[in-house]
């Protein structure tokens, strides 16, 4: 399966070649937004300095975009924690990193700059996880996951996963002590360097929880070589917008 880059209502986004039915998948780029510099264009982070005027118009075209109810959107505080929690109504969920839902029409979003945006769908169920590399070593994308089915009830051999775009390991540069906390396999070793790949510290996990290879879609982008489609906190020295990854079930 792979990501195709679509422009609905002046947006270019990321959707899946496949979904399954009910479900809808996103992942957004930088681009078809109404925000300045630094944030250009389309910023969808309320934890940045942008305008948040712009911020709400950006989110409005999104959700638009994708034929969804701007008043039905539901988003994770983000604590770099390994918290999945389920999403019933609209506004802000503190204190989690996760969404799930089985409501029809309602939005679940996480954002990143560089982290990893999982989705997942699982019968009735999606979910919605922000995984950087914290999170990613005390082990989110397992506990999204194993939350998911619980929720749905579903196999995870009949689970689809769809990881958004991140920082690669063309990039990632990391400290020993970093590195020596994913396995083996997620580590890229050049030159004097430590690279993590973030995908496949992610895409491990998945596996090793029974969700099919084929079934895991890997990343569009890494953020910080894709300068015209993604922000990146470490490219852009932390000043910089957010994307989403985005799931809702109709």
């Amino acid at each position: 399966m792979s990501w195709i880059l679509e422009t609905s209502q002046q947006v270019l986004l990321w959707r899946p070649a496949f979904t399954p039915a009910g479900c809808v998948v996103a992942m957004t780029t930088r681009r078809g937004g109404v925000s300045l510099a630094p944030y250009d264009e389309l910023n969808l982070g309320r934890s940045t300095a942008d305008a948040p005027e712009s911020v709400t118009e950006n989110r409005r075209r999104v959700l638009a975009a994708l034929m969804l109810d701007p008043e039905r959107l539901a988003t994770a505080g983000q604590i770099h924690g390994i918290h999945v929690s389920e999403a019933t109504a609209a506004g802000l969920h503190t204190e989690t990193d996760a969404l799930l839902t089985r409501q029809t029409g309602l939005a679940i979003a996480v954002s990143g700059a560089d982290c990893l945006p999982l989705v997942l769908c699982s019968g009735d169920v999606v979910a919605a996880a922000h995984s950087g590399w914290r999170g990613t070593v005390d082990g989110m994308p397992s506990a999204v996951l194993r939350a998911t089915l619980e929720s749905s009830g579903a196999p995870a051999q009949d689970a689809y996963a769809y990881l958004g775009p991140c920082i690669g390991p063309c990039c990632y540069v990391v400290g020993e002590e970093v590195a020596d906390r994913f396995p083996a396999a997620a580590v890229v070793r050049r030159a004097s360097n430590v690279y993590v790949d973030m995908a496949r510290a992610v895409r491990l996990q998945l596996e090793a929880t029974g969700v099919p290879p084929a079934h895991i879609v890997d990343p569009p982008a890494c953020t910080s070589c894709a300068t015209e489609l993604c922000f990146s906190h470490r490219r852009d020295h932390g000043l910089t917008g957010r994307l989403w990854g985005l799931a809702a079930r109709l």
